[in-house]
């Protein structure tokens, strides 16, 4: 697909830019931009912006459609969908498409390594789904983003079924409490016990001071988790 330089990157994606001025602007950095003799050089920071938009919209809606039969939470999915698109999620995705080759730096960000940046490449990625929802229509936008997705959105799911941990249980029980306002969440180390080298932490969850749950790990954050995913059962969020 393509007779350019970018043939590969639209092989790749399912869809052939009709404005290549757009998909140049999504490769270009600020510290390009900067740097440019050319002052119409526009960075791609507008199209990152647009991106984000559109792709927690697409991602949203593919989570919603594929969870249907679960039944999970508001909670829960939200949690989901903070895995797959949080930073190093994306920017594995903008590694799987080889974005970092047509990436364009400055000559201060390519020697201190941007190009690998994890934060540089999310922002690209989001900045290419700009400019596909730009060149194209939101259809063709979540065409892609569904693509890209589907997967990755059905092996969390289904990891999520099979009672494995995967997320984070304190951010999700954050989101369930926080539902009709500021609720204080806290968590208290009540004992530690065992040798330096092998310690115990039991750790309870507290909701305006009142217990919700008990968590014990070899780390003080492991136990957190415990008591967070403790708490998350006995409200009915997450399964025994």
């Amino acid at each position: 697909m393509g007779s350019s330089r970018w043939a590969e990157l639209e092989e790749s994606l399912g869809y052939v830019f009709f404005d290549r001025a757009l998909l140049e602007r999504a490769f270009c950095h600020s510290s390009f931009a900067n740097e440019a003799a050319d002052e119409a050089i526009r960075s791609n920071e507008q199209l990152e912006f647009l991106g984000d938009a559109v792709l927690e919209l697409a991602v949203t809606s593919l989570i919603y459609e594929r969870s249907a039969r679960y039944g999970y939470s508001e909670g829960i999915l939200t949690a989901v969908r903070a895995q797959l698109v949080r930073t190093s999620s994306l920017a594995a995705m903008a590694r799987k498409l080889g974005l970092g080759r047509w990436l364009k730096l400055g000559r201060g960000a390519e020697k201190n390594g941007e190009r690998e940046n994890d934060t540089v490449l999310e922002d690209t990625f989001e900045a290419l789904v700009g400019a596909i929802y730009l060149d194209g229509t939101a259809a063709h936008a979540r065409l892609i983003v569904r693509r890209l997705f589907e997967a990755p959105v059905d092996a969390e799911l289904r990891t999520l079924g099979a009672g494995e941990r995967y997320f984070d249980y304190k951010t999700t029980l954050q989101i369930e409490l926080q539902r009709g306002g500021v609720a204080n969440i806290r968590y208290e180390t009540v004992s530690e016990s065992g040798p330096d080298h092998d310690k115990t932490f039991v750790v309870h969850v507290l909701l305006d001071g009142e217990w919700l749950g008990e968590g014990k790990g070899k780390t003080k954050k492991t136990a957190e988790q415990a008591a967070a995913k403790a708490a998350l059962q006995s409200i009915g969020i997450v399964k025994e």
